[in-house]
């Protein structure tokens, strides 16, 4: 699995796998051990983790969710010492040692929160995204 395969809908907790689009909209399965299925209409935002990114002070102005997750992964492995019900400052420090020049005026607390909880989902769920080849074109 890549992430391109990999969506998060807005107002839904969790990450769903993309099966297949279908005639009303796309059809996704949750990445949980519950494997719920369900159809995201054109009404929903659905976003794809491939296509997300982080706003940085850097000369791009983003970095890529894939670099920061496997930075994650890099330096912390399954224990990252924080969790999405972790203080806000405890949380702004993880990002900040992962991700040194993030703009800590764009991406919130709540964004944090929400790497920290994908980034387990995708360990659990997804962990071949972690290898060198994930999400590398051919």
């Amino acid at each position: 699995m890549e992430l391109s395969e990999i969506a998060s809908i807005s107002g839904k907790g969790g990450l769903f796998k993309v099966l297949k689009p279908g005639k009303s909209g796309v059809l996704l399965e949750s990445l949980d051990a519950a494997k719920t299925r369900i159809v995201a209409s054109a009404t929903q935002k659905l976003s794809l983790l491939s296509e997300i990114s982080i706003y940085t002070h850097s000369k791009e102005g983003t970095t890529a969710l894939q670099d920061v997750l496997k930075k994650i992964h890099t330096d912390f492995k399954d224990d990252l010492g924080v969790d999405g019900n972790s203080d806000g400052s405890e949380l702004k420090a993880f990002l900040k040692s992962v991700l040194p020049d993030y703009d800590e005026d764009r991406v919130y607390v709540s964004d944090i929160k929400k790497l920290v909880k994908w980034y387990g989902i995708l360990v659990e769920h997804a962990p071949e995204i972690f290898t060198e080849k994930a999400g590398k074109p051919d």
